[in-house]
């Protein structure tokens, strides 16, 4: 990213306090451009539990001091219960924290330096309470930039895919755990932080467990997702995503089904803004923000919906790689979402084989049974990539041994898709709770296996995600398994991998118990859906260079480590994945504050024994200054039986050297078809 020269000058109000109607105030920073108070502004509001004092602080430097000199009042807003906010957190997008956002939109619409109308921005969090508080359509919010995002808080997120439970569910909890933990600084609310610490540490809970309670579709889900009732949002939406990120899939949903003006993008990057995106091309999308914003709080004819309503990035084919800096390929365009111009093309499955529909290879259908070993996955990577390399999947032939297989035939020429995958299989299981994972794969000349995307299916919500059933043990059935959407080149000479596994583990949980799959081939499909090429798509814009206000100096005191590592004990048969996110240890000169952050998941089985599935996270976090000294460390453990989960927790808080409070938790919650 590259330092812009700012238009104008900016002043930033370090802590603005925003009342709320119970008296509970929220803490605020807020940037504006330095004449703001004779000609006010429209605001853009970043609303989001992950410390602006903090832990957010730097990359807020860069982001919200553009928005301001380029015109725009730019506030970054801690929850209730979050950073120096009062208050605390006891889950996600409850509604008071939505009730709270209406709340904060009519305090920022009313201030002086306001002309009364504001938008939202978010990635992640403030990108789903974007769309959540669009849809409660306060009167002063005029559009929204949501990024990776979704509205179905269920089937798309990091909780479930499929109706499997993700990994993911364990680590974020786990993440959110340690946040939670965390005390306001005292430099902003004074002597009174003692005590707001310890209302959060007592107070918060155990998420994980609250999740787990709800291991199907319900009321508790629907709450917060916009996909019960569309016509909620009356804004405009600009809906932003990666396909290394874990919420591509709603992007197109957004684009397919809002009726007010939207536009849909989609990069080669993880869980990053795309200004500071990886994979690159990281693009200039504060700029599109910023014309975004002038289109509809100011009125200005900025072009914020000249070009095609889903722009999307062509991956190249690339060889299997757990991270890489830049991810070859090209801007594509469709003026709307589904596209006309993009057709299936069915494969039929042989023994080995994927046939295009309509030939015959002269053999007649087989029935193929397949029950994967527990390893299966440990080379999946993140369900979502949080730029944390190495965490994106590994070369797809560690994984292949363990599951059945059908390629196409060396390409004769490219083939090029874009959408979801989908995969319809004739199969049967011997067990009445059992999931299927399908894989697709780019297949190099050397075999190397790069996957495209992937599928998730709990054969007990064949039907539905309300009302799981079991399966009839050794029925026949046909079921559907969408994979997740992509866009991606298959050159010439290549072939096209399609894996079925019965596990995926760590990325989801094991069944209650293993399952043996019976798949009919010649009964059994995969559709693609192909894209032909399109000599628009070399007329569309370039995107301007990465860009940002300079971000604020962070001092690196002790290197942290980012780590991957699958370690096989072939001795006692044990499979272990580890994964370590250590951020070190960091200053941030301009509040005096150090900063250190780790998290360390270990996902452990032994042998095939389902029973043995272990999943632990241990996170700390620590803030000091000279003569403040505060550390936090939780640790979940996530076990199983055929019956049911078990957490277990523990919380611990340390002020210097003194532990201040300890909180053990063990909670046992009946598996719900899962």
């Amino acid at each position: 990213m590259q330092i812009a020269v700012l238009p104008r000058p900016v002043r930033k109000l370090e802590t603005v306090w925003i009342p709320m109607p119970d008296g509970a105030r929220l803490a605020a920073s807020v940037w504006l451009p330095e004449d703001a108070g004779d000609r006010p502004v429209p605001a853009i509001l970043e609303y989001i539990p992950y410390r602006r004092r903090d832990f957010t602080r730097r990359r807020d430097s860069s982001m919200h001091p553009y928005f301001a000199a380029h015109g725009f009042a730019s506030i970054r807003l801690d929850l209730r219960g979050s950073g120096d906010s009062d208050g605390v957190l006891t889950d996600e997008y409850l509604p008071q924290e939505l009730d709270d956002g209406v709340q904060a939109i009519d305090w920022i619409a009313r201030q002086p330096w306001c002309s009364g109308t504001v938008g939202m921005i978010g990635i992640s969090w403030g990108g789903f309470n974007g769309l959540q508080i669009a849809a409660l359509r306060p009167k002063a919010l005029g559009a929204v930039v949501t990024v990776a995002s979704t509205d179905d808080r269920y089937a798309d997120d990091v909780h479930h895919m499929g109706g499997c439970l993700l990994g993911d569910n364990l680590s974020w909890a786990s993440v959110m755990f340690a946040y939670n933990s965390l005390p306001p600084d005292p430099m902003v609310v004074g002597e009174r932080w003692r005590d707001m610490w310890h209302r959060r540490l007592d107070g918060s809970g155990l998420w994980l467990a609250q999740w787990l309670a709800h291991q199907r579709r319900d009321a508790y889900w629907a709450h917060g997702s916009v996909r019960e009732d569309w016509d909620a949002i009356q804004c405009p939406v600009m809906a932003v995503s990666g396909w290394a990120d874990g919420y591509s899939n709603s992007v197109f949903r957004l684009v397919e089904h809002l009726k007010v003006p939207v536009r849909g993008l989609i990069g080669p990057w993880s869980h990053k803004y795309p200004h500071i995106g990886e994979p690159g091309p990281a693009i200039g999308f504060l700029q599109s923000c910023v014309d975004w914003f002038r289109q509809w709080l100011r009125g200005e004819d900025a072009g914020a919906l000249d070009g095609p309503a889903l722009r999307v990035w062509m991956q190249d084919s690339m060889p299997p790689t757990t991270s890489y800096a830049e991810r070859p390929g090209r801007w594509v365009g469709e003026g709307s979402w589904p596209s006309p111009r993009v057709a299936s093309r069915r494969f039929v499955l042989r023994r080995a084989v994927l046939m295009p529909e309509g030939q015959d290879d002269g053999h007649a259908g087989s029935a193929l049974p397949i029950r994967s070993p527990v390893s299966v996955g440990l080379y999946a990577g993140k369900w979502c990539s949080y730029a944390a390399p190495p965490d994106l999947p590994h070369d797809q032939r560690e994984e292949d041994g363990g599951a059945l297989v059908f390629d196409t035939a060396p390409l004769a020429e490219p083939i090029e898709i874009l959408g979801r995958p989908t995969v319809e299989l004739a199969l049967a299981s011997d067990r009445p709770v059992a999931m299927v994972a399908v894989r697709l794969s780019d297949l190099q000349p050397d075999d190397k296996a790069t996957r495209v995307t992937y599928g998730l299916l709990n054969l007990t919500q064949r039907d539905s995600r309300e009302h799981p059933e079991p399966m009839p043990p050794g029925q026949k059935l046909r079921v559907r398994v969408p994979m997740n959407g992509c866009a991606q080149h298959f050159p010439a000479g290549h072939r096209i991998r399609l894996a079925i596994s019965t596990s995926y583990w760590p990325l989801a949980w094991l069944p209650p118990r293993p399952a043996t799959l019976t798949v009919w081939t010649g009964e059994s499909t995969l559709e693609l859906p192909v894209r032909p090429p399109d000599a628009a798509d070399a007329a569309l814009p370039a995107f301007g260079p990465p860009e940002g206000a300079e971000p604020l100096d962070r001092l690196l005191v002790a290197p942290g480590d980012h780590h991957w590592r699958v370690i096989r004990d072939l001795a006692r048969d044990v499979a272990t994945l580890e994964v370590v996110k250590d951020d070190g240890v960091t200053r941030l000169p301009d509040v005096d504050l150090t900063m250190e952050n780790r998290v360390a998941e270990t996902y452990t089985t032994r042998a095939d024994d389902f029973d043995s599935a272990r999943g632990e996270v241990v996170a700390t976090r620590a803030l000091s200054r000279p003569g403040w000294s505060i550390r936090t460390t939780g640790r979940t453990l996530l076990t199983s039986t055929p019956e049911s989960f078990r957490v277990r927790a523990q919380l611990d808080a340390w002020e210097g050297e003194t532990r201040v409070f300890s909180r053990n938790w063990d909670e046992e919650i009946p598996r719900d078809f899962v």
